[in-house]
């Protein structure tokens, strides 16, 4: 297939989305398919066509994929379907109704936006963007070109979310005082080479790099270890982060779009030959003027020699709200209420969500964007806490205990969870007084115009809300 530049796709995609070109396929019979080009086809990528494809009415007529043999692999479940290593081709086709985005999370945003340029809809994997600033591009990219555009936050098409917040709003557990999410999850070393990594050969190398850096890359495996390092992705935060901090703004009935303050600390630690960049230890606090939200975040043994993870009230991945009268601990799938004897009062059981891609199908049908469950705003703004949880964890200094309780100095929960964090590295062989160890100041945000303001307006601050894009792969401001 020839390849086409970035040029002249973009040309014809803005022009396509001006004029909306695409007016036979904008709104669906109830009887017409739905052609779907996948994008990405790893172990994510790879589910979710399937999930796509199980739906009456949906076809998968695309497989865009640039390590050839997993689209080898792909081509072999849908003989029918076109293939390249490249999306771009698939999106000059007009015969494409909606992608789904599961490529390297460095690339969602590029391509959603490219997507809703060339008149597509877009499922897009968590998180959605790499940067808060690209993450906006994507929103304004679907309100102009009259986009549906869905986020892959799946707890959020899970029937049982709504019954929890009725239950909060019940008010049979009194005023909500605090939320604390965590995300408990051990990850090993990914290993560190002397010498770089040579991309496989069966690799498209500048396809799979997109937007990023060209840069050495010392980690042991080419695939999924991406996360850990700065220029392709976003660590825990965003890959595991993304979804209990979603799930805490749906439980503030999403009145917060980002805090109006944040302070992070954490460190890459307890991990010997390790090429990783991003935190395996990083907690957080979001000042977001309704409740206080705590985060934390362990990537290693609470008791190694057992190989045991840390928990809190019975969580290892999820949230504990608690109220003047008791609290309610849950996660995926749902979770029980406790009054303050900790008995348990009320328990939510769901499905984690296995309705998202049937309601994205459906908006795709309906053009209703308000009938998305984790329409695209929504799923910015959280995808957007993670990254500014990861900024102000980079812009940190040497670890002071005193500076980060100094964001909430009287606040008990606080203290506690930072008790606990160092507690854990303790017990890994871990000092906070480890070069790797570093917290943040104090950081202020502006949630309406989606940057820093007052003392944390610096240049290196700002400059972290987005990123340089390579050559051929930069991001339109839309």
């Amino acid at each position: 297939m020839s390849r086409i530049s970035r040029r002249s796709f973009v040309q014809g995609a803005a022009a396509a989305g001006a004029a909306l070109a695409l007016p036979i396929r904008n709104v669906l019979g109830a009887n017409e398919k739905v052609r779907i080009a996948s994008i990405g086809l790893g172990g994510r990528g790879s589910g979710s066509a399937g999930w796509f494809s199980k739906i009456p009415g949906v076809e998968i007529v695309w497989l865009c994929e640039p390590d050839s043999k997993r689209l080898a692999a792909a081509k072999k479940r849908y003989p029918n379907a076109q293939a390249d290593a490249d999306c771009r081709k698939a999106l000059e086709d007009k015969n494409v109704d909606a992608v789904v985005i599961s490529s390297a999370s460095h690339q969602h945003a590029l391509q959603a936006v490219w997507a809703c340029q060339a008149g597509k809809d877009v499922y897009v994997e968590k998180p959605v963007s790499h940067t808060v600033w690209e993450g906006r591009q994507i929103v304004e990219a679907a309100r102009k070109n009259n986009r549906i555009v869905q986020g892959g936050t799946q707890q959020r098409s899970d029937p049982v979310q709504e019954k929890i917040r009725e239950f909060i709003k019940s008010g049979k557990l009194g005023k909500m005082q605090h939320i604390r999410g965590m995300r408990y999850g051990y990850r090993p070393s990914i290993g560190k080479r002397s010498e770089p990594l040579t991309p496989p050969a069966e690799v498209n190398y500048d396809v799979w790099l997109g937007p990023a850096q060209d840069l050495p890359m010392y980690r042991k495996q080419f695939h999924y270890d991406w996360h850990w390092i700065w220029n392709t992705g976003s660590g825990e935060m965003g890959n595991w982060g993304v979804h209990v901090l979603d799930d805490i703004r749906n439980m503030l009935d999403d009145r917060c779009s980002l805090p109006k303050r944040i302070l992070a600390a954490g460190g890459r630690v307890g991990l010997k030959d390790d090429a990783g960049e991003t935190p395996n230890m990083h907690v957080v606090y979001f000042d977001t003027g309704i409740v206080p939200v705590i985060f934390d975040l362990c990537g290693l043994y609470s008791k190694p020699d057992k190989k045991t993870e840390p928990a809190f009230k019975g969580v290892r991945s999820g949230y504990v709200i608690q109220f003047e009268n008791g609290y309610y601990a849950g996660g995926r799938g749902g979770g029980k209420a406790y009054d303050k004897d900790g008995n348990s009062i009320a328990q939510f059981r769901g499905d984690a969500g296995g309705g998202h891609a049937q309601n994205f199908i459906d908006a795709v049908r309906s053009r209703d964007r308000k009938s998305l469950n984790a329409e695209i705003e929504q799923t910015h703004y959280t995808s957007s806490w993670c990254h500014l949880a990861n900024v102000a964890y980079r812009l940190g200094s040497q670890y002071k205990k005193e500076q980060v309780l100094d964001i909430a100095k009287d606040f008990k929960p606080w203290q506690e969870l930072i008790d606990g964090f160092q507690a854990n590295l303790e017990v890994n062989g871990v000092q906070l007084d480890a070069a790797t160890m570093q917290s943040s100041a104090i950081l202020e945000i502006d949630p309406a115009k989606e940057v820093f303001t007052g003392p944390s307006d610096t240049p290196k601050a700002q400059a972290l809300l987005t990123r340089e894009y390579r050559k051929g792969y930069e991001m339109p401001k839309v």
